[in-house]
């Protein structure tokens, strides 16, 4: 992870949707190559922006982790993302660590704050997330469920709309990572489409 996370404190962790550190807590990830878990925290749907992802047929070095937003949204930023640049000078509650949630961390948002009642998409590997605790399965029909945090929920002050929404994990050269938060399809798009995107930023739990 960046060095912006900085280290919670050893307390209990926050419940899912509670307020917390500039956002709403949406769960725990795990990177991968050292181990350390990681708070998720979503911004709130004032902070949402709108825009491409960046250039189609441009590969970004250091775009491809699955769980670290920041790194991403930074190596994006660097190549010349305008919608990367404007999520990196957000300045929410006197953070300004946010980021473009990473394929995992924008999984977690789904999952804890799905704002539909409507059946989640149940093929391919939608809902496949082995770096968030606890581990992530495919999705049902039935589960994950409309959240049960009345902010979330559609027409909710919080909720996200039933639209796609850009993660900042790169596919390739052509595409990226994105989730439909109607139903919880994750598939990729041309990277010249304009979607939204919801910030998250990280904080280094252990």
């Amino acid at each position: 992870m960046s060095a912006a996370a900085q280290a919670v404190p050893a307390v209990t962790l926050p419940e899912v949707g509670q307020p917390f550190g500039g956002g709403f807590f949406s769960g725990v990830t795990r990177d991968p190559a050292t181990g350390k878990r990681y708070l998720n925290i979503t911004a709130g749907a004032e902070h949402e922006l709108v825009g491409a992802w960046g250039k189609y047929g441009e590969k970004i070095e250091g775009a491809d982790s699955f769980t670290d937003s920041r790194a991403n949204t930074e190596a994006m930023a660097a190549a010349g993302s305008e919608l990367a640049q404007k999520v990196l000078a957000l300045d929410i509650g006197g953070f300004t660590d946010w980021a473009i949630p990473a394929r995992d961390a924008q999984e977690l948002q789904y999952r804890h704050f799905k704002p539909t009642t409507e059946e989640n998409w149940q093929y391919g590997r939608s809902g496949d997330n082995p770096n968030s605790e606890p581990v992530g399965l495919l999705y049902t029909d039935e589960s994950p469920t409309q959240t049960s945090i009345e902010a979330f929920q559609e027409g909710g002050p919080e909720a996200f709309q039933d639209r796609a929404y850009w993660s900042s994990s790169q596919r390739s050269a052509d595409y990226a990572f994105y989730m439909g938060f109607d139903d919880g399809y994750q598939g990729s798009l041309v990277k010249s489409s304009e979607l939204r995107v919801r910030p998250v930023r990280s904080q280094l739990i252990d």
